[in-house]
């Protein structure tokens, strides 16, 4: 089967891989990871949010999300507060030492999205952006019922 050049789903993959790639790449320059940069970038938007909260909204298993916080832990750019209702939770919240890192993050963000915008004018980008945010509610509205079903099912094998 031979796929052409210009068919949506693959040119989507590659360009998502490609920025992968660059992010990877810039993190590292940093001593850091692009996992680390998104983590800090969440909580940047959602301060306090629990661990469980991070690895659902990041797609990890929790682990990955509580190792990943206690190396942010270590440079002193994340700390974890007990969740005022259960002693249980750990509430994630942003450290100073974070804000100088966000804001490079910012800045290797527009830079890589100016490269890629480059040529296309500002109507083009609103209409891909229209179009992938109705892709993306598109296939999470697909997708949900699925993974509800999903892990239902899972757990009724574990019980």
């Amino acid at each position: 089967m031979t796929i052409p050049s210009n068919d949506l789903l693959f040119l989507l993959h590659d360009v998502a891989r490609l920025l992968r790639l660059e992010f990877d790449k810039r993190a590292r320059g940093n001593g850091m990871t692009r996992a680390q940069w998104v983590m800090l970038i969440r909580l940047e938007q959602r301060p306090g949010l629990s661990q469980k909260e991070l690895s659902e909204l990041l797609e990890v298993e929790p682990i990955s999300v509580a190792r990943l916080v206690d190396r942010l832990e270590a440079r002193g750019m994340v700390e974890r507060r007990p969740d005022p209702s259960d002693r249980r939770i750990w509430r994630l919240h942003l450290r100073p030492a974070a804000m100088p890192v966000l804001a490079e993050i910012e800045q290797h963000r527009e830079e890589v999205a100016a490269t890629v915008m480059a040529g296309l004018d500002e109507a083009t980008v609103g209409t891909m952006i229209e179009g992938l945010a109705q892709m993306k509610a598109a296939i999470g509205a697909e997708m949900r019922p699925k993974l509800r079903e999903g892990m239902r099912e899972a757990a009724k094998e574990v019980a």
